[in-house]
């Protein structure tokens, strides 16, 4: 639970500090610009504070692991969750706007995350989990999204390494397997989610896991 506010605290700092114009910029996200991924980042915070104020009665179900759905099929952008998304973004008109709504509602994220009880039982999409499980999981969603936000602003600070390490134990997980030792954690993360391609060094490295990549967690 303390890498889930480290990774968050991080994430919220790059945005809030990103200048306006950084916000017309590509994303990692494939159809995004960087103020889409904001938007984004604004309804995953209120998902948590859904999830978290919604106490189960039943024993958990899933664990941070199998929280996720993992498939080989890259998002393009252009399903109906992502339009929307990009039209929500472009509501918000200025950057500033769009800054100060996700620093509102992604304090709120944060302090409930501080207050929740590890062994709570919280139901989200049909699922129950620990409220510890729970904002695990979330600790991949978090820095590949920062990863995402940074994919095309070198000027801006990536994810903490302690999120990226854990993020790839968890790549490791969903692919039932270590990614070479020569691969850094952001590197094996951005290859192995399909947010890049594989050099040709790389390809020979990851020898048969190359043709099982992508790894598309959401």
């Amino acid at each position: 639970m303390d890498l889930f506010s480290r990774t968050w605290a991080a994430l919220l700092t790059a945005v809030a500090e990103l200048p306006d114009e950084h916000f017309e910029r590509p994303s990692g996200c494939a159809g995004w610009l960087v103020r889409d991924l904001v938007c984004h980042l604004v309804i995953d915070a209120q998902d948590v504070l859904i999830t978290l104020v919604t106490p189960a009665g039943t024993e958990p179900t899933h664990d941070a692991i199998t929280y996720w759905t993992v498939s080989q099929t890259p998002p393009t952008g252009e399903d109906d969750l992502d339009a929307l998304i990009v039209r929500l973004a472009a509501a918000y008109e200025e950057p500033r706007l769009l800054k100060f709504h996700l620093d509102d509602v992604g304090a709120a994220a944060g302090r409930a995350a501080e207050l929740a009880d590890p062994a709570l039982r919280v139901i989200t999409q049909d699922m129950v989990l620990t409220a510890g499980d729970y904002l695990s999981a979330y600790v991949w969603e978090w820095t590949l999204h920062h990863l995402d936000l940074v994919a095309h602003l070198p000027d801006v600070a990536g994810p903490p390494a302690e999120g990226l390490a854990r993020s790839r134990e968890m790549l490791e997980q969903f692919a039932g397997t270590a990614f070479p030792g020569s691969f850094s954690d952001s590197d094996a993360l951005r290859v192995g989610t399909g947010r890049r391609a594989p050099t040709d060094a790389e390809r020979a490295e990851l020898g048969a896991l190359a043709a099982r990549l992508p790894f598309v967690v959401g």
